[in-house]
């Protein structure tokens, strides 16, 4: 076999890879996450191949649909149109050189349950190679939202705010990484060529292969986390030597910021396989911490803690522009935050209140962009416990253009767009009344 029919199988198998990740999201529902172990057994350079065709596909859906129904009058469903989609992706957003996109789309097509179909795929994808490109660049970048997302992104942030986060969701996100030692984030910048964040907190790099291969992962000098992330746990100021409860702790970013500097952390989670990851990095970095497999809802404390932290399940509308699945998963169920996640909310805030000493601190924080799951849960919370109040952060623990009125931490995917943005976080911090 030369070196070229290599290469072509290796190609083969990657997009194969795409294809299914691809109808496993959109036809069955499922998480990219729990996807991803399809391309586990892939060489890296075709694992990242797979990855980059299932991140343009599901980044630009709305677009590339509509560019397929330009040539069918309407895009089939399943294998069929995964393979559709994977190769739209590739000629069009990844500027694929067109016959091997075309070539391999049509024998994953025959080799398969879209086996029929395979002339359809070879006729539609030359059609699209051949006039395709110009007229995308021309399509609205709205096409890539839901009706349901699309109205709620302009109900809370207008016209332009709103073209400004689906820029954003389409761009995707770099690698952000936190400093074990805080101290030392200027140096890690200059090892791995990456910037420091404004307020100098976090390392920015764009992706570059596996973050495991990367200096200071080994010994634990950093660990990835969005910028954006970092935030909640800083909002509690110095924590050393205080007994920090981390509840819905994995996979474990805010429990490795608690520990390292100085407390003494119960990191909760209900999730075992996620806490096996935060077991994992805590071994890594050579910090400590308590790990409890419980729920929440469930569980008691045996004593209360000075400073607790509570990133609650949400929407994760924040997240869209590194979790691109997620408009397709529950856009058609709920049209935004689910109100049973609210009510969840409003019950870990409560017994997180209960927890918490007199004169203690506590974050409630959730990488949701709808006030229904972070400003309004912090304010209905507020009216039922008058022994709480609301506190800005300490200087220097967030930059103050990320700050809103009442002094929570506010951010958009939008935001900090010259250097790539950030998820999208609410984080209030709450002070319970001295004895």
């Amino acid at each position: 076999m030369t070196k070229t029919d290599v290469e072509f199988q290796a190609g083969l198998a990657a997009r194969a890879a795409a294809v299914e990740i691809l109808e496993g999201v959109l036809a069955d529902g499922r998480r990219l996450d729990e996807l991803w172990a399809r391309a586990e057994g892939l060489p890296p350079r075709d694992a990242g191949f797979a990855r980059a065709l299932t991140y343009a596909a599901l980044r630009e859906f709305g677009r590339l649909q509509f560019a397929l129904a330009s040539f069918l009058p309407k895009p089939p469903e399943g294998r069929a149109g995964a393979i559709l989609l994977c190769g739209a992706a590739e000629l069009l957003v990844l500027k694929g050189a067109p016959h091997a996109a075309v070539d391999c789309a049509v024998r994953l097509a025959k080799g398969g349950s879209a086996r029929r179909l395979a002339p359809l795929v070879n006729a539609v994808l030359r059609r699209i190679s051949e006039v395709g490109p110009e007229a995308f660049g021309e399509l609205d970048p709205e096409l890539n939202a839901p009706d349901w997302l699309l109205k709620r992104l302009k109900g809370n942030f207008g016209e332009a705010g709103t073209l400004a986060i689906l820029a954003a969701h389409r761009a995707g996100a770099p690698l952000d990484l936190t400093p074990r030692d805080p101290a030392e984030a200027a140096l890690w910048a200059e090892k791995l060529g990456a910037r420091l964040t404004p307020g100098g907190a976090s390392l920015r790099l764009q992706p570059q292969g596996a973050v495991t291969a990367l200096p200071g992962f080994a010994e634990g000098a950093w660990w990835a986390q969005d910028a954006a992330a970092a935030f909640p746990a800083r909002m509690l100021g110095d924590v050393k030597g205080l007994r920090v409860l981390d509840l819905c702790a994995a996979p474990g970013g805010k429990t490795l910021q608690l520990a390292a500097a100085g407390a003494e952390v119960t990191a909760l989670d209900v999730s075992d396989s996620r806490l096996e990851r935060l077991s994992e990095n805590l071994a890594r970095t050579g910090l400590k911490a308590e790990i409890v497999a419980a729920d929440a809802l469930e569980w008691r404390p045996e004593s209360r803690y000075d400073a607790i932290l509570l990133d609650a399940p949400c929407s994760a509308s924040g997240t869209i522009r590194r979790h691109p699945d997620l408009p397709h998963l529950r856009g058609a169920k709920s049209g935004g935050p689910e109100k049973g996640l609210s009510l969840i909310q409003d019950r870990l805030l409560r017994r997180a209140a209960d927890w918490l000493k007199p004169g203690g601190a506590m974050v409630y924080a959730v990488c949701s962009l709808w006030p229904e799951e972070g400003a309004q849960r912090v304010t209905a919370l507020l009216k039922a416990r008058p022994e709480l109040r609301r506190e800005a952060p300490p200087a220097g623990a967030v930059p103050p253009e990320l700050l809103d009125a009442s002094g929570a931490l506010s951010t958009r995917p939008d935001l900090w767009p010259e250097t790539g943005g950030m998820d999208g976080f609410h984080a209030s911090l709450l002070r319970k009344a001295p004895a």
